[in-house]
């Protein structure tokens, strides 16, 4: 490596930690976008599956998962507000494990348990330097 390349070893490690969570917030945020968004443009299929899994209320669930799903995609994308869409989407894939994917083989529910841990990891941590809550003014 060259003298002026930089080590990652070296960098401090707020910018380290900021960095990380940007990347967390960008894989996060677009999955849950486009999820939000498929389900927003094919509304009467979610309907439909949710009322043939049993979620009471199939009709208006389908618009509140569909609604944080991509709201709460775009708010974690952009690092706004982030605890609360965090949370949110957090359970709605507790919800999306125990309703679909119990008694299925790992490989069915892993990217779901991504998404649940690494929502949980946002909500916990909060969005890092490189967001819109950062250049909010602080209390």
């Amino acid at each position: 490596m060259s003298s002026g390349a930089r080590n990652l070893d070296n960098l401090p490690t707020d910018q380290n930690r900021d960095t990380a969570l940007l990347l967390l917030r960008i894989g996060v945020g677009i999955i849950f976008i486009v999820a939000g968004w498929g389900k927003l443009t094919g509304i009467e299929n979610v309907q439909g599956f949710f009322g043939n899994i049993g979620i009471p209320l199939p009709g208006l669930m389908a618009w509140v998962v569909a609604i944080v799903e991509f709201v709460g995609g775009i708010m974690v994308l952009a690092g706004a507000f982030i605890r609360v869409p965090a949370i949110l989407l957090a359970i709605t894939m507790v919800v999306a494990i125990i309703t679909t994917k119990i008694g299925e083989p790992f490989v069915a529910y892993r990217l779901d348990l991504l998404l649940l841990l690494m929502s949980a990891a946002l909500a916990l941590m909060g969005p890092g330097r490189y967001s819109v809550d950062d250049l909010l003014p602080k209390k």
